[in-house]
């Protein structure tokens, strides 16, 4: 186009002569043509131009939830941990009944017949014997020292082996978990039930303290981490908790502690100890030990024959079984029942302590009522001192004057 309008200037007009060009011309007009071609080469590289964008639409203003609606949501999470509570402790229940049937099968067939056996009569009245030769002057612990190697064979022939099968510490961990999956599971209800955010739900949540062993945050945790942690065992604060209840309990994770069986092991002392005193044996045995090389018991040295021994192995038998049965029950109970150590110990730190901040929250101050007022008889003084100031009231309790 320019080309052009560059040879039109180059020709005379009608009626005109034409004339040359000079040099100065002829660049200035190339130079105008580069010009004008490089703006169109610019203007078909931009990009196109584009309407000025929409102003944003206005978001919707966040959900106002009323605190009647807050005081319905913490009813629920309240009746939520009862009831998770409840499914707890029927699994823990059903769990330390079969804890408690085996343990009283294995020590019907293993540690009643040891126990009574002959031979082991024998070996520990040895025992007694040395007991009471290296017990020192005037000491005599003999029933104490026996009791703490009853025990270990207790440990050993009983509740070991059971614990393989059956352990209360995981019965304990099952209870817990069993809790958190329940409360989790009717808790995720809950917002839809209210048409509460759950950005906000979260919030509530969180405010909630589960575990507060300690100011210090590893120690702490709230409902919202409880709920949130795959699987519990991995909160710092869970493990702190469980940490305290072993140490309290003196467990190791294998079954009950020494401190719970030792009824069993010293009332078991008591009876070899009476036994052995009134059958001589005993003596007898510290006789045979203060002999020196080569500890023998015979059935004569013993002064106690194993045809004696059967005859009254049923009587001892009878009384071991009593007396085991009897500490296992107060075992089992201090296992089921027992609220800082037991096997619901972590159930009911986390739910007493979530109920009892929802607690918090849900008790509002009762309206106050006026108090009503009585109906005077006639002839009461009150009566006729209201009477006097012109004021009293009929015998239908309306004012009159």
């Amino acid at each position: 186009m320019l080309s052009v309008m560059c040879s039109i200037r180059t020709h005379a007009t009608a009626g005109e002569r034409p004339r040359r060009h000079s040099l100065d011309e002829t660049k200035t007009c190339s130079l105008r043509a580069l010009f004008v071609a490089l703006l169109l080469t610019l203007a078909g590289c931009a990009p196109p131009v584009r309407p000025p964008a929409r102003p944003p639409a206005n978001l919707a203003p966040p959900v106002q939830v009323p605190e009647s609606t807050w005081w319905e949501v913490d009813s629920d999470i309240g009746a939520a941990s009862l009831a998770a509570k409840e499914s707890a402790m029927r699994y823990a229940s059903g769990a330390m009944a079969d804890w408690k049937s085996r343990i009283q099968k294995r020590t019907e067939t293993n540690f009643i017949p040891w126990f009574t056996d002959f031979w082991t009569q024998q070996w520990l009245a040895m025992k007694v014997a040395w007991y009471k030769l290296s017990a020192e002057e005037g000491t005599d612990p003999t029933v104490k020292r026996l009791s703490a190697y009853l025990q270990s064979q207790y440990h050993d022939r009983v509740l070991e082996p059971v614990a393989r099968e059956i352990d209360p510490d995981e019965v304990r961990a099952q209870a817990t978990q069993r809790y958190v999956q329940r409360l989790r599971a009717q808790l995720q209800e809950i917002p839809r039930r209210y048409g509460v955010p759950v950005d906000q739900f979260d919030r509530r949540i969180k405010a909630i303290p589960a575990i507060a062993l300690a100011t210090q945050p590893a120690r702490t945790a709230s409902l919202y981490e409880i709920l949130h942690a795959e699987p519990i065992t991995t909160l710092p604060a869970f493990a702190a908790l469980t940490a305290q209840i072993r140490k309290n309990s003196g467990t190791t994770g294998s079954g009950p502690s020494d401190a719970r069986i030792s009824p069993v092991a010293e009332r078991a002392s008591e009876i070899l100890i009476d036994r052995l005193v009134t059958s001589g044996g005993a003596s007898a045995a510290a006789a045979a030990v203060g002999g020196g090389a080569g500890v023998i018991i015979s059935f004569g040295a013993a002064g106690y024959g194993a045809i004696t021994h059967e005859k009254e192995r049923p009587k001892m038998e009878a009384q071991l079984r009593e007396s085991l049965s009897l500490a296992l029950d107060d075992t089992w109970l201090d296992l089921m029942d027992n609220r800082a150590t037991g096997v619901m110990a972590e159930v009911y730190d986390l739910s007493e302590r979530i109920e009892g901040s929802l607690v918090k929250t849900l008790t509002l101050p009762a309206p106050l009522e006026p108090a009503p007022r009585g109906i005077p008889l006639p002839g009461d003084p009150l009566l006729n001192d209201e009477k006097s100031d012109g004021e009293g009231l009929s015998g239908n309790g309306q004012s009159v004057e």
